[in-house]
Parts: structure tokens; sequence; C-alpha cells
């Protein structure tokens, strides 16, 4: 089966948050199953540096897109067979992605988005140069939504199959309803049972009503997205999908999140690196807890800031590394100068992101929504327990250290509900009560070492979806 995966990031050329890990790994945890997966992605200034060192080919051209001509590359790189989207005025520029200089969205991502959403219908209807037409597109978040609208509208016999998966239903890719004809999509899809939102046009709308099958990354995720407090204003064309709509779980790539110890102990030479990094002290009588994350209310780092003293009164540490809202950046600072034991990193460092993951005791999660995570996953992994919030996918992958799970023997973390500072609090009571009984904290590190994390099994149950929508492709 050949399957064309549509992003707009992809490890390892470009990354902005877990998509990008996602587009990486799937083609590799999918070969197995049989599934042959090309990537297309923009070709952002990272992204054509990596394809002049592969030796790239065209293999499509457009004159026209969406004010200048583009075309598609194709070459073998990161591990990956990657088509490229290569439009200078759309994609060559710098700043982040998504953002410009000035820390806003582009103006122009609509029809940037949109681009690639055209190129990729365009390949699923006609092909490619070289031959290659696939079987089905698998469209990720609302970057790549207007693909399947684009696909059904311009070639309705094309026999291709469309997955949209939702990473996050908060970006909806809402544009001005007066880019209707300049993004050439089809006018009347502006209804309410169409991509139009509330007086907008919404790309991950499109794909949710024109894509055969939705998926999200967590089966706890999908089942609250039907919930108003969870959908965000798409829970009423998700509930009418209800049928079409399947969780599956996010996985880590196992190579490349190796822990270098085979067992617990062998954390005690990180956990020292990690202390001395992060200047704090080494006597500590409770855990080091560490927390890698963008720092928002989403991820319910208000809520760690109020219930940290309680953390810090039993002994226990925190070392953090993030950035966000400067409210709470402020407030992390203010504690790291009146605490020894708080220490915080404002940014992003990949070597000390994973120094956190090795040497950390345990590892604070407490999102107050939360499709599925990868940092929990990333914590059971190297035995760095999780601290996590009762939502999405920390629900289906954090098993809890009640009572029955510890006389099962089978609990791999904590789970807080709800998301408080008082629930928090008592969260942080029973993590010190674990760690201070040896043979118990050793079980629970052994217990998440050992649960499985990889992209197996999520592997297999997208190759079952793809082939249920193209039964068949070969």
């Amino acid at each position: 089966m050949r399957v064309l995966s549509v992003a707009s990031e992809c490890v390892p050329l470009v990354k902005t948050g877990g998509l990008a890990d996602v587009a990486g790994a799937l083609p590799g945890a999918l070969a197995p199953q049989g599934v042959a997966m090309r990537t297309l992605i923009p070709g952002y200034p990272a992204v054509m540096a990596a394809l002049k060192r592969a030796g790239a080919r065209a293999v499509l051209a457009e004159a026209d897109l969406f004010g200048g001509p583009g075309r598609v590359l194709a070459a073998r790189a990161g591990g990956l067979d990657l088509l490229v989207l290569e439009a200078p005025h759309l994609f060559d520029r710098e700043g982040s992605i998504y953002l410009g200089p000035d820390g806003r969205d582009w103006p122009d991502n609509a029809e940037r988005f949109a681009a690639l959403c055209w190129v990729a219908a365009r390949i699923a209807g006609e092909g490619l140069d070289d031959g290659w037409r696939p079987d089905l597109l698998h469209c990720h978040d609302w970057q790549a939504g207007f693909a399947p609208t684009y696909l059904r509208a311009r070639y309705p016999g094309a026999g291709v199959g469309t997955v949209i998966t939702i990473h996050n239903v908060a970006f909806q890719g809402l544009v001005p309803a007066g880019k209707l004809s300049a993004l050439r999509l089809p006018p009347g899809g502006m209804t309410p049972d169409g991509f139009e939102f509330w007086g907008q046009i919404s790309a991950l709308k499109a794909a949710i009503v024109d894509a055969d099958r939705i998926t999200t990354v967590s089966p706890t995720y999908a089942g609250e997205l039907l919930r108003p407090e969870f959908g965000m204003g798409m829970e009423g064309i998700l509930r009418r999908r209800q049928a079409d709509l399947v969780g599956i779980l996010n996985g880590v790539d196992l190579d490349a999140w190796s822990p270098p110890y085979r067992t617990p102990a062998g954390k005690s030479r990180f956990r020292k690196r990690l202390i001395a990094e992060m200047g704090l002290g080494g006597d500590a009588p409770g855990p080091l807890c560490v927390v890698v994350s963008r720092l928002t209310g989403q991820k319910g780092i208000d809520v760690l800031v109020d219930a940290l003293p309680r953390l810090l009164d039993e002994g226990g540490q925190l070392a953090l590394l993030g950035s966000g809202d400067p409210a709470l950046e402020a407030r992390l600072r203010e504690l790291a100068a009146r605490h020894a034991g708080v220490a915080v990193r404002i940014g992003y460092d990949e070597a000390l992101a994973r120094l956190m993951i090795e040497g950390g005791d345990a590892i604070l999660v407490p999102s107050r929504f939360e499709p599925c995570g990868l940092t929990q996953l990333y914590g059971l992994r190297y035995g760095t327990i999780p601290v996590v919030g009762y939502t999405g996918g920390l629900v289906d992958t954090v098993i809890p250290a009640t009572p029955a799970g510890l006389r099962a023997g089978v609990a791999t973390g904590i789970q807080v509900h709800p998301v408080s500072a008082d629930a928090l609090s008592r969260a942080f009571d029973q993590l010190v009560r674990l760690y201070r009984s040896p043979d118990i904290w050793r079980a629970m590190q052994r217990n998440a070492m050992r649960h499985p994390v990889g992209w197996d099994r999520s592997a297999a149950e997208y190759a079952a979806l793809y082939r249920a929508i193209a039964p068949d492709a070969g």
C-alpha cells in the first residue's frame, strides 16, 4: 500500500512540537506492516538545505501556486522518503515556520498551507512525474486540512482514501471568509455542514467534513472531543461523524529514545549530572522532579506553581525547562530565586531535556488537557515516574499507583484528578511516600521501563485503518 503523509513539520528536519515526532516516526513504523509511506512537507530553508545534500530531483511542477511557481522535489533524507514543496515565495523566509520575527502568525499562513494541500491533492489525483501515486492521503492537523476538500472537489473519481489526524483540536486553521475564492475552495462548502465555522473558514473542519476517516492521538481524547469542554466548537461535527472517529495512541522512536542504562539503578549517575548542571543540592531527601514543557495554563503550570511548596516542604526538588506565558516564566524565576530546591531554565535545549528525563526521579505533566503527550512516554521509557493530569493520552498511558495498582504490581505513575493545586499537592504527598519506600519505588520504575511505548501496536492499528478505507490497495 502506498500512502502520502502530509504534514507541516517532520523530524529530523524541522520541529516545533509533537506533530513532527509523529510524522517522522510513522513511515518507519508502518514499513513492517507493508505500507510504503512518502512524506510531503514544505520547503523551509532548513529542509531545502538538507535536500541539497541529498541530491533531490523534481517530480512535479506548478506554474501558479498561490502567488508564484512551485515544484515538488523528491529525495531520501533523514531516513525518510521525502517530497518537499519548493515554493520560495511561501516558505523561504526567516523566522519560525508558523510565526514571523515579530512573534505573530505569518499573514499568509492560509495560502502557505493551502498550497501544501493543493499539491497533495494533485499528487493523489494525478500522480507524480515518476509514476508514483498514493492509495491514501494521511493528513496531519489543520495545515493539511484542505487536502481532502481539494481532492474531493478536483478529482471526484480519484479513488484515493483520506485520513485526517487531529493532534490538537485547539489549532483550527481559521481563515476569513473573504479568502474563499483566493484559496480556490468550493463555494458550496461555506455552510454550517461544510467548512464554515462561526462565519469563518476552518481548515480543520474542512478535513473533519471531507476525510473518509478521522483519527486522533489517544482513545480517551477521541471521547473527550465529543464534549463541549474539550471539543472547542468542533464537538458537533465530530459527534455527527463519531462512527468514523478513532483514537490511536502515539508512540516514541525506541532507537532515538534508548536509555543508557538497563535498570533503574543506572539512573544515579545521570541524576548527579543533572543536579550539577542545574545547580541544585545533592543531599535533598525527596524526589528530584523534572518538567520539560511549554509554560501555559493548558499544561497546568500555574497549578504546579501553586502546589510546589508542598513538594519543597517534603524535601523534593524541581528542575524545569521550558518557555511560554511571560507571567508564568516570571513566577517560576521568582520561585527559583527564593528556593534552593528549584532550578529554572527558560528556553529549550535538546541535550538538557534528555538529561532531565535520564536523571529525574519523576516527570511532572499536570495538563488540563493533553491529546496524547510524549514526555510521559519518555519518562516511562527511562524509569522517570510520570505524575500526570487525568486527561487524554495521559489516562491511556499511565497506570496509577492506586492501592489496587500497587497490590497487582502494575503501577507506573500517579494521576492527578482534578487538575488543581490541592489535588497536585496530594499527589506530591503520595510521590514522596512512594519515593521513601525503596522496594515499591524500584518496582514502579521497573514497571515503567517495561511498559510498551513504541509504535508496534499503533502502527498495526493505522495499517488496519488504511486497508479498511482502501481495501483494494496493494
